[in-house]
């Protein structure tokens, strides 16, 4: 089934379950920033637990923007830190030194707004996994969702689903038991080439 669902930030597992098992991927385009979503944050397991990524973006509560032209606050050294945390949470894991090379670009480019940052990302990662990266964009936002599967509501951190995903070996699961649901970065320096195999085997909760 087609799916309609948000681009974010280095897209937890739910969300490339969710694209990867579907026909066709729809991303919404045309709906309002909101904070405290993983729009622009993503989660990661480190040494002290789950760790969250925030890129920081220039945006105001009082006045709605919508999501596609919010930009990213270049000032900080953002990039630079998260690249950090993952060297620091992943150089361990099987497949870092695989992947981290098709990754870096990502920390040292420029770009104006978060939404075009997370395609780049969820690019590189389809790109990793060697899967074709084709989608289709939203012309105006629509609450309903004839035949797609509406799956928006997996970017909505504070209202998140808890997901029974089959767990995987992560580097600091005997310190912190298994973490499911984490940023795809986690998947595929653990898993590697059986990234695409676990999220095609994975049931999804909405």
């Amino acid at each position: 089934m087609d799916v309609l669902i948000h681009p974010v930030y280095f897209p937890n597992v739910a969300h490339f379950v969710a694209m990867v098992q579907a026909k066709e991927i729809v991303f919404e385009v045309c709906d309002n920033y909101q904070k405290q979503t993983y729009r622009n944050r993503s989660s990661i397991l480190g040494a002290n637990g789950k760790l969250d990524l925030n890129v920081p973006v220039l945006y105001s509560q009082k006045n709605r923007q919508a999501y596609q032209y919010v930009e990213i606050f270049n000032t900080e050294n953002w990039q630079t830190q998260h690249l950090k945390s993952l060297e620091s949470a992943y150089r361990t894991s099987p497949f870092f030194e695989f992947y981290i090379d098709d990754l870096l670009p990502l920390f040292e480019m420029e770009t104006n707004t978060i939404m075009d940052f997370n395609f780049k990302c969820i690019e590189v990662v389809f790109d990793c996994l060697q899967l074709p990266f084709s989608f289709s964009k939203t012309e105006h936002f629509d609450l309903d969702t004839t035949g797609l599967l509406d799956a928006r509501g997996l970017a909505n951190s504070r209202k998140e689903i808890q997901q029974n995903f089959k767990p995987y070996a992560q580097v600091f699961d005997e310190k912190h038991g298994f973490l499911s649901n984490l940023s795809i970065l986690d998947l595929l320096f653990n898993e590697g080439p059986n990234t695409e195999l676990y999220l095609s085997a994975q049931t999804l909760k909405l």
